[in-house]
């Protein structure tokens, strides 16, 4: 059962997007100087598609997009609440913060706009970071996905 222990409109996460960020509990990945430890524990609510939807009715007139962050141990669930997010509110992008490397190979990436993907390696920095091991993908109009995670470097 995938859970969640809260939720927040974010500015950084998503380029272009204002995005509801639905923080997953349960994380198995346990990054050495992850920023939010707390999500290693198995707590919070479930997030079922009628929560997922009164969520996103609750913000619907101030996001752009919903952002999965975390999920790594029920990614299944996650890809079907991304697809039926997707269907129900199709305007909406829907992305992924995953701490895996690689999604598993049964995933569905198509039913999501952009996926971060990678552990956090405090040696490498954030996404932010130009020596980040982390990449942000987005999914182009023909399936595939291009790396942007430059959007995250500032500029000199």
């Amino acid at each position: 059962m995938l859970k969640y222990l809260n939720t927040d409109i974010v500015f950084q996460e998503i380029p272009d997007e204002t995005t509801l960020a639905i923080n997953l509990t349960a994380c198995p990945c346990h990054c050495p100087g992850c920023h939010s430890p707390w999500l290693w524990q198995d707590v919070g609510e479930e997030l079922s598609i009628s929560e997922l939807c009164r969520l996103v009715d609750r913000y619907k007139d101030s996001i752009t997009c919903v952002c999965f962050m975390g999920g790594d141990a029920s990614p299944i669930e996650v890809q079907t609440l991304a697809s039926q997010l997707k269907e129900l509110y199709a305007h909406y992008k829907v992305a992924w913060y995953s701490g895996r490397q690689h999604l598993p190979a049964f995933v569905d990436k198509q039913v999501f706009d952009y996926l971060k993907l990678g552990p956090y390696n405090a040696l490498l920095g954030p996404l932010k970071s130009p020596t980040t091991n982390q990449r942000m993908l987005k999914r182009l109009p023909d399936g595939t996905f291009a790396d942007i995670t430059y959007r995250f470097h500032k500029k000199r």
